[in-house]
Parts: C-alpha cells; sequence; structure tokens
C-alpha cells in the first residue's frame, strides 16, 4: 500500500509541477508539486524496504538430551518476525 501511495503522490506532484498553468497568489503550485514528488519518492524507497524486510525468516536449531530416555533431541524453530507482529 505504501508503493501504491508514493506513486499517487508522486503523479499529483507531477501534475501540479509540469501540466497546470495556473497562477496563484497565496501558495506556488510548482513548489507543491516538487515536494509532493520527492514525498512520493521517500514513500516508494520506505515501501521497498519494508518489503525486503519482511522477507527474512530465522531458523533456530536446538539440540538437547532427553533426561528420560537418555536420546539427543533435536528442535527446529522457523520465526518470521512480521508474521507474528500481525504485519
Amino acid at each position: 500500500m505504501s508503493i501504491g501511495a508514493g506513486i499517487v503522490l508522486f503523479v499529483i506532484g507531477a501534475i501540479l509541477a509540469f501540466a497546470l498553468n495556473v497562477q496563484v497568489d497565496w501558495v506556488n503550485l510548482d513548489l507543491v508539486g516538487y515536494i509532493l514528488m520527492i514525498a512520493g519518492v521517500v514513500i516508494v524507497l520506505i515501501g521497498i524496504v519494508l518489503l525486503m524486510r519482511r522477507r527474512r525468516s530465522d531458523v533456530v536449531t536446538r539440540t538437547a538430551v532427553d533426561p528420560v530416555a537418555g536420546e539427543q533431541v533435536t528442535r527446529r524453530t522457523a520465526s518470521h518476525p512480521d508474521d507474528a507482529a500481525g504485519l
């Protein structure tokens, strides 16, 4: 969703900066367009970083001796940190 929002901000900013030929006394629409374009690029980059972070998982292997049977037991646990947080 953040990548889409960044693209929308970039497009709105490009329209304000390049396609609109309206002069408003109280605001410079070109500057607002450039600011929105920069914000859109930043949001897209943050979205890409967060997307790459979600794909990481950790696998932990523990080996112990069962006290009752005296056998070696290996337990493997896969952890997905973003899935546990509900993301």
